[in-house]
């Protein structure tokens, strides 16, 4: 193979959603995070602002690189909130159908786990470097990153508290 057709091949791997990030999280092509609001399910509440979710992605990628600091997707998020594990869980707000995950806000609730919404699960699953989307995962704290985890976890909770003082 030569090397033109290799680098062709290493550039379709790399474009997996119509949503990418650079190094510094930013987005570099597709909607913008306020044009993604109007694909987000009717259960997703508290949704993380720009910031916050920038912050959350960046978290997310420390965690990436720490061994058995992230839990993705619903059945090992679910597995390890039943045996007690804590740590921030991070929704997608775009999945359909909604009763895939409708149950887990009330299992954080009930865990009392804070939790927050993204606008994108294609965002999620770019984060994480993986091939496919994520419909939602968990971070758990690590000594790498605990000023940014204790700081997000703060504003979840405050965005959480605002949310029920308004319904």
């Amino acid at each position: 193979m030569t090397k033109d057709k290799k680098q062709s091949q290493n550039d379709e791997a790399m474009d997996t959603s119509t949503i990418n990030a650079d190094e510094n999280g930013a987005e570099n092509a597709g909607p913008s995070y306020e044009d993604k609001f109007k694909y987000m399910n009717a259960l997703a509440s508290p949704v993380a602002p720009k910031k916050l979710a920038k912050k959350l992605f960046k978290c997310v990628k420390q965690a990436t690189k720490q061994k058995n600091y992230i839990r993705l997707g619903l059945r090992e998020t679910q597995k390890y909130i039943r045996r007690g594990e804590k740590g921030l869980v991070v929704f997608a707000g775009n999945v359909s159908p909604i009763d895939i995950y409708s149950h887990m806000p009330v299992v954080c609730e009930e865990a009392n786990i804070p939790y927050v919404f993204v606008p994108s699960k294609e965002d999620l699953g770019s984060v994480i470097r993986a091939n496919r989307t994520c419909c939602l995962l968990m971070v758990r704290p690590h000594p790498e990153y605990k000023e940014l985890y204790d700081e997000i976890i703060e504003k979840v909770n405050k965005l959480e508290s605002e949310t029920t003082k308004t319904e």
